[in-house]
């Protein structure tokens, strides 16, 4: 079912929404810098094409309390901080960023123990994709066969969701989104309504697929090639020479973790309040010297180790364990934020060309 909100009331469909469950869309936080911000009155939505840092961060926040010992006198009380988290809608989430959801899936919900903080989260959720209108030259998610255009069902989306010059269209791809769609009468009251003309719509859909195909064809990393990667065995790619190359000006600031929507990567550290002891979950980069840090040493001493790590996992270690899933998607913010501009399609290329 394909439904459409003229483009001058998508706001009427955001308080719609914003009625039953928090609702959370891209919003400039300041000039060219887009973040997923809660929606109510007066947040505007963005035109940039993605956000500083991925959808990720509903999922797995940048920190989370897992545990908390309350003093009483000389003893100690456990709580659970956790509470049933209320059902929640992220519009504006892009097809890279939704097939990343996967990626962190696979390690979270998918083997034991299921991590029930995360797993708590992503049962609340309902994910809106938005089709990328104009992909930008650092895009490279088709690589990775990821489709930006959403001709086919969007990997982690709940519903899809494409946007013309003068509609946004809205069409099912779970149970949950189209429990969505039909709890709210935004599409009558907003005076856009459910497709009264299906075969019309269907066919401006059909023709924004097809634009947006184009661009991306055109894009510069497109069409990557990974037959060397994939053919290679991994210990042969470990030694590989260009480590040092790509190592040698690396600065370990550990930017390209953090804007990235696949690194899951952890620490846990206990915060002492003088009240309390809380057990805190926060992210961790491998690109850190102390990442992993034992009370004997660190695994990795140099930082040709840990960009290597980096790189091997996305592109080798993931792969081998999860029939071929790259834990990469392809959306291009570590190419836009790294200070000394290494990135993973560099590397790419870099494997690609050894003898």
């Amino acid at each position: 079912m394909m439904y459409t909100v003229l483009k001058e009331k998508i706001y009427d469909f955001f308080d719609a929404v914003s009625k039953n469950q928090k609702l959370y869309l891209p919003s400039d936080v300041k000039e060219d810098s887009a973040n997923f911000v809660k929606y109510e009155n007066g947040v505007k939505l963005s035109s940039a094409l993605k956000t500083v840092r991925s959808a990720k961060d509903f999922f797995f926040p940048k920190t989370e309390c897992l545990v908390k010992y309350v003093k009483e006198g000389k003893s100690f009380k456990v709580e659970d901080p956790r509470s049933e988290v209320e059902d929640f809608v992220i519009f504006g989430v892009r097809a890279c960023d939704a097939s990343s959801f996967g990626v962190i899936d696979n390690v979270y919900l998918k083997q034991e123990p299921v991590d029930s903080y995360y797993k708590n989260r992503r049962d609340h959720s309902t994910v809106i994709v938005l089709a990328c209108n104009n992909p930008e030259r650092t895009c490279f998610c088709s690589s990775y066969k990821i489709d930006a255009s959403l001709s086919s069902k969007p990997s982690g989306a709940d519903i899809a969701c494409w946007e013309s010059d003068g509609k946004y269209f809205f069409e099912e791809v779970t149970e949950k989104g189209k429990k969505l769609l039909e709890s709210i009468s935004v599409f009558e009251t907003s005076g856009a309504g459910e497709s009264t003309d299906e075969t019309s719509d269907e066919k401006e859909v059909l023709k924004i697929k097809e634009e947006i195909k184009e661009k991306i064809n055109a894009l510069p990393f497109a069409k990557l090639d990974f037959s060397k990667i994939e053919k290679t065995p991994m210990l042969d790619l470990f030694n590989l020479k260009i480590w040092d190359k790509v190592s040698e000006s690396c600065l370990g600031c550990g930017t390209c973790t953090y804007v990235c929507p696949t690194c899951m990567c952890f620490d846990v550290r206990d915060f002492d309040n003088g009240k309390n002891i809380e057990q805190v979950r926060c992210w961790d980069s491998c690109m850190y010297s102390d990442f992993t840090q034992m009370a004997a040493a660190n695994p990795r001493t140099s930082q040709k180790e840990r960009s290597r790590q980096r790189f091997m996992h996305k592109l080798k270690y993931y792969p081998d364990v999860y029939n071929g899933m790259y834990a990469c998607v392809g959306c291009g913010r570590c190419l836009e934020s790294c200070p000394v501009s290494m990135n993973i399609v560099k590397v790419i290329k870099m494997i690609q060309e050894t003898e």
